[in-house]
């Protein structure tokens, strides 16, 4: 089972969460950041459906796989500024 941390950051002149190196759009205060990821990590671990998914790699790569909706993630918040 993969893990997944979500960690609280400033970022855009507000505050943001950051998943392997990708951040979220940003929030006007540290709390609301706080609030989105924490929300976003518990929507992760949420069974589903199988499902097709396309994503794009740090190269700028596409990819198209298949997804089990049983196979979710551990995750986590990280708040360094709390």
């Amino acid at each position: 089972m993969s893990h997944v941390t979500y960690q609280i950051v400033e970022h855009d002149g507000g505050w943001a969460y950051k998943v392997d190196g990708v951040f979220s759009e940003p929030f006007p205060s540290h709390a609301a950041a706080l609030a989105a990821a924490k929300a976003a990590a518990a929507e992760q671990r949420v069974p589903g459906q199988t499902e097709a998914i396309e994503w794009e790699d740090a190269n700028g790569r596409g990819h198209s796989e298949s997804v089990s909706g049983r196979d979710r993630p551990e995750t986590d918040v990280k708040d360094t500024d709390g």
